[in-house]
């Protein structure tokens, strides 16, 4: 077969082959959870689907191979690739190759439900220590770093503050020092960024968000392109269970399909919408990776691009004026963008981080990072920038 070079071809073709029997050239959705052994343990390499899947092994091989990773079906079977039930069961998962008494630094900036599981869950259960740092300044990350560290973990762009963090700098710091470097790379996706590439050890996805696509599905991804972690990381998957249905898997496998389309077009909206948020009255501040006012805007143009391009995602997030009560009249006032959680959707959406997916961060951290009353955050979606554009105008009119 030729090559896929480029990455509109690889969303359609990476890792997949047609389907053997039939010829069909989408993976059948495998709703069975057992399969017929000719004796005792002969058969053709699936035994059970929490172990085995073929339409979860497509799915993973093809965010195997968008996201970087280069092993062979012999080094792994779906090539260092793993989904699994939602991104915070991927969390989780990585969280599992630790052991107890183990010391993580983590970004300062995570996404509500990452912190709640850091500190209120694994803290308790594994034992585990963790630190918190702004990772934007790598002397931050040189003094959080102790003899027990165990794992860095990073998001880039961060959950809702978009701050930007320097792989390739917590790369050359962290590689004679035996630390797991992990990006969750939810909001950049391999259309944008890709950290294997640079050098981490693993790379997840919430694929509930720009994966996906469609909003109608759950689903986490983990990518490894290390045999060994690929090992570690299987024992894991298969022996606590977290491992995506079929059904669901073929649900984000199709909505993979299209990635490359898509983030073309929430780039190119979210650079116009942010743009012009700059420009209103009643905004204090427009955070968003693709403009230079960004201040990180440098590490973008390093890391994250769409055809030699920077590309700055799909997410904005800015300040109003007047606080909480303003916040509220703006966002009952929109209408093509959705009040609701989550992102990373064809339609457009709109969020209150301190009342919606940050309530569980703790009052003083939220306040610490910015998080304040007055925070929006939105998804941009495939819509055209113009008409939500005018549904932003309308809702701003309201609140000023």
């Amino acid at each position: 077969m030729t090559e896929t070079k480029h990455f509109e071809s690889q969303v359609i073709h990476a890792g997949q082959s047609h389907e053997p029997v039939t010829g069909a050239v989408m993976p059948p959705v495998f709703l069975t959870s057992t399969y017929a052994q000719s004796s005792p343990g002969v058969h053709s390499g699936y035994e059970y689907t929490r172990s085995h899947n073929p339409t979860r092994y497509a799915l993973e091989r093809c965010i195997a191979r968008l996201e970087g990773s280069a092993l062979s079906e012999e080094d792994d079977a779906s090539f260092g690739g793993f989904a699994l039930s939602s991104g915070m069961a991927a969390v989780n998962t990585v969280l599992e190759l630790l052991d107890t008494g183990d010391h993580v630094v983590a970004m300062d900036d995570l996404y509500g439900g990452t912190h709640r599981l850091f500190n209120k869950v694994k803290k308790r259960s594994s034992g585990l220590n963790f630190t918190y740092a702004d990772l934007t300044d790598l002397d931050a990350l040189k003094e959080a770093v102790t003899d027990q560290t165990k794992l860095i973990w990073v998001e880039s762009p961060t959950n809702p503050m978009l701050k930007l963090v320097d792989l390739h700098g917590i790369v050359e710091f962290a590689k004679d020092k035996d630390i797991l470097l992990a990006c969750d790379n939810t909001f950049a996706t391999p259309a944008l960024q890709h950290p294997l590439a640079i050098g981490f050890d693993i790379v997840m996805h919430s694929a509930t968000k720009y994966l996906g696509g469609h909003s109608d599905v759950v689903a986490g991804i983990l990518v490894t392109g290390s045999k060994d972690l690929a090992e570690r990381i299987r024992f894991v998957h298969n022996s606590a269970g977290p491992v995506l249905g079929p059904f669901d898997s073929y649900m984000v496998l199709r909505g993979i399909k299209t990635l490359a389309l898509r983030m073309k077009q929430h780039c190119t909206s979210a650079l116009q919408i942010a743009q012009w948020l700059q420009a209103q009255k009643g905004i204090k501040k427009v955070i968003y990776p693709g403009l230079p006012s960004h201040p990180q805007h440098d590490i973008a143009k390093n890391q994250m691009s769409i055809d030699g391009e920077v590309a700055g995602g799909g997410m904005i997030t800015f300040i109003l004026d007047g606080g909480l009560e303003a916040s509220r009249a703006f966002l009952e006032n929109v209408s093509i963008f959705s009040l609701a959680e989550s992102l990373g959707g064809v339609e457009s959406l709109i969020e209150h981080p301190a009342i919606m997916t940050h309530a569980s961060v703790e009052p003083a951290v939220r306040e610490k990072l910015g998080i304040d009353d007055g925070l929006i955050r939105i998804s941009v979606g495939i819509e055209h920038f113009g008409d939500l554009i005018a549904d932003l105008e309308h809702a701003l009119s309201k609140c000023i």
